[in-house]
């Protein structure tokens, strides 16, 4: 499957590795490299989400055409500049705000509750034990491509048929971050 990555720093980075060593055609893109976030868009079958959260107002309207119709996953966790938790409120999370920019998109949480430095193919073992990866969408077939990749890479998928649950994911993350810093 093409993969496009929009993001080049450690999850960009450490998803691309994984996807491709599962077989999948990668093109990874940001801001300042050699690949724009327009030619990942229309590279990918699927597009990752592999930015800060602050950046994506600013980064997915001018990609809502190159989206149409394809599976977006959102990997970004809301957080401050200080790491602490960007509050979106109860009935919000930052993968609906990024159904509303991307609305012919199939948007998919997934990734986020699962840190960079884990997500590498050596890292992953755990004693038999797979890392578990959520994936939540309101749609089927885009929740379960996101599923097949997860398992793809080594992951256990664990999937969740609304888009909503992703304030619960992120919340999760939030946690992880609090815990770890």
């Amino acid at each position: 499957m093409k993969i496009g990555i929009i993001g080049s720093g450690n999850v960009g980075t450490s998803l691309a590795k994984l996807l491709t060593n599962a077989g999948h055609d990668v093109l990874v893109g940001s801001r300042n490299g050699i690949n724009s976030a327009q030619d990942v868009a229309l590279h990918g079958d699927a597009v990752v989400l592999a930015l800060h959260y602050h950046a994506v107002a600013d980064a997915l309207p001018p990609l809502a055409d190159e989206l149409d119709g394809k599976v977006v996953v959102d990997a970004t966790n809301p957080l401050n500049d200080d790491w602490s938790p960007l509050l979106l409120g109860q009935e919000n999370s930052a993968a609906e705000e990024i159904a509303r920019l991307v609305p012919n998109a199939h948007v998919v949480k997934a990734f986020n509750t699962i840190f960079a430095d884990v997500m590498s193919k050596e890292k992953m073992d755990r004693a038999g034990q797979k890392i578990t990866a959520f994936v939540a969408s309101d749609e089927d077939v885009a929740l379960s491509t996101v599923a097949k990749l997860a398992d793809d890479m080594g992951f256990a998928s664990v999937t969740i048929s609304k888009l909503s649950a992703a304030r619960y994911l992120e919340a999760m993350a939030h946690l992880n971050i609090e815990l770890a810093i």
